[in-house]
């Protein structure tokens, strides 16, 4: 079973500040991890390989320090790693990216499923799985968080829901994102540490995945972040006590202190 798993390297949200004057993030200095929902597809993706064979291949899109993050899912386990890298990308929204990522799929060859995390830490978009379904044109469904069976050309999963969860039975080759309820991520081994070490993370260019100039980075995003900025301060909070009826009239008395009402 040849199985793709989506990564991405996304800056520590618990050290990322904000430029109050240009409204960007501040980037230098910040620690990048791998999203960490994508650490549950990597670790499904092992365990399917585990029980029915075959190979794992990690795939990127991203500056060239990106590749530290697929060094790090191969000392996870993974077998091939795939860094799609080109300065034509920069400035990618969703749509870009899924573009971009569709075509270094086709390249990496033939696979059976492709898993990535439900959404990615940075812009919580939840957006690249789908689009990167669409893409390819095949299957996606969303939010697995077990999947009970692979038989030849068919998958039966559990799609979490709002309310408890969806039996759901989709054709392979298909695209699924996960959630933490899946499983529980690995630790690497001393082995994989190993051979991240010496790992050569070779870079694919625009060129190489065949991808059109006028679908990729800037000139082929239809959308585009306009500013990034913190959430406002929430208020000056108060528990109130006694009686209902005292709390109503206490909070009445505040209101018209305010002219609200």
């Amino acid at each position: 079973m040849n199985i793709i798993v989506l990564v991405k390297q996304v800056p520590d949200t618990a050290e990322v500040k904000i430029n109050r004057e240009t409204n960007t993030l501040i980037r230098d200095g910040v620690p990048s991890i791998i999203n960490p929902y994508d650490r549950y597809a990597i670790e499904e993706a092992l365990r399917l390989r585990e029980k029915h064979g075959g190979k794992v291949t990690a795939v990127t899109m991203g500056p060239p320090q990106a590749a530290e993050a697929l060094k790090e899912t191969v000392s996870l386990g993974v077998d091939d790693v795939v860094l799609l890298s080109d300065r034509a990308f920069a400035g990618a929204d969703t749509w870009a990216t899924s573009y971009a990522l569709s075509q270094g799929i086709r390249k990496v060859g033939e696979y059976d499923l492709v898993i990535a995390g439900k959404q990615a830490i940075d812009g919580d978009t939840a957006q690249v799985g789908p689009e990167t379904a669409d893409m390819l044109g095949i299957p996606f469904v969303a939010y697995i968080r077990k999947i009970e069976q692979i038989e030849g050309r068919k998958m039966i999963a559990e799609r979490l829901m709002d309310e408890g969860y969806d039996v759901v039975e989709t054709s392979l080759p298909a695209l699924i994102t996960v959630v933490k309820e899946i499983n529980e991520p690995r630790v690497p081994s001393l082995k994989g540490k190993m051979k991240a070490k010496n790992l050569k993370v070779t870079a694919w260019t625009a060129k190489d995945i065949g991808a059109d100039e006028e679908k990729i980075g800037l000139k082929g995003s239809p959308t585009q972040v306009v500013r990034i900025f913190p959430p406002a301060p929430r208020g000056q909070r108060e528990i109130l006590s006694g009686s209902i009826e005292d709390q109503v009239a206490t909070v009445a008395k505040k209101l018209k202190e305010q002219s609200l009402i």
